[in-house]
């Protein structure tokens, strides 16, 4: 992605992220209405369309991961894939914190039963071998899938909560943190702890739904074809191509192959 993609401000979801004196803790909060109006916009003009129970999970679990992305270092690329058994879906959702962009999508063709509930995770920094991570969820609720992920991966517990009017939060714990205070928390208490605590804003950040992919950038992963474009589209005179991030859908033909 490059500037000339960048939305306006006020299409990208604004991230705070809060430290919480006297108590430890990191609080990352958002309103998700820019975040899931860009979804939704995708959806239409790829005509895509997903079951209403998997379309809100996935959309929470886009909301988890820019929380999550805004509690980590800059310069992160993360992806987290979800393989459940029953449904048999995968969820896949990844997030960018240079261009502070999110995206995701489901699959339920051609998906593995697994043994078990598992989240995959990647966290990709340039010049660096990929960090992956595996954690079984065992529950349906992708807001407790990130909490679980915490106390696996991250090695320290976080909670996460939708509240009103599209607003997420992610409490995590640091070092020291105010162990009876933490365990208390409910969204209630969780809505309202700018107001009943001492805080300091460290920063913010904004995200907005986008891929970034094109036909320019899918192009390459046909390259093998080249050689040999009839086996390819047997007589067709062109073919659809998905984005394997968004569900994209790109139309190509034997001209757009030979470029």
């Amino acid at each position: 992605m490059n500037e000339e993609n960048m939305q306006p401000v006020e299409d990208f979801t604004k991230m705070e992220s809060i430290f919480v004196r006297h108590r430890n803790c990191l609080l990352v909060r958002g309103q998700f209405t820019p975040i899931f109006t860009g979804y939704y916009v995708h959806l239409l003009e790829h005509n895509l369309r997903y079951e209403e129970s998997m379309d809100t999970t996935l959309k929470d679990m886009l909301a988890a991961m820019t929380l999550h992305l805004t509690a980590r270092p800059w310069a992160e690329t993360i992806a987290w894939t979800v393989n459940l058994r029953a449904p048999r879906v995968n969820y896949f959702v990844t997030g960018n914190s240079t261009f502070e962009n999110i995206t995701g999508r489901l699959f339920t063709k051609d998906v593995r039963e697994p043994d078990r509930n598992l989240l995959y995770s990647q966290t990709s920094i340039s010049g660096q071998e990929p960090r992956m991570t595996m954690v079984e969820v065992d529950t349906k609720d992708p807001l407790r899938w990130i909490e679980h992920y915490y106390e696996q991966s991250e090695q320290r517990p976080a909670k996460c909560y939708q509240l009103d009017d599209e607003n997420y939060v992610l409490i995590a714990a640091q070092p020291g943190y105010d162990e009876e205070w933490f365990d208390s928390l409910d969204a209630e208490m969780a809505a309202k702890i700018t107001e009943e605590e001492e805080t300091k804003v460290l920063e913010t950040r904004k995200f907005h739904f986008n891929c970034g992919c094109s036909l320019e950038r899918i192009l390459p992963t046909l390259s093998s074809w080249k050689e040999n474009p009839e086996g390819l589209f047997q007589g067709a005179k062109e073919i659809t191509v998905n984005c394997p991030r968004c569900g994209a859908h790109y139309k190509v033909t034997p001209e757009d192959l030979s470029k």
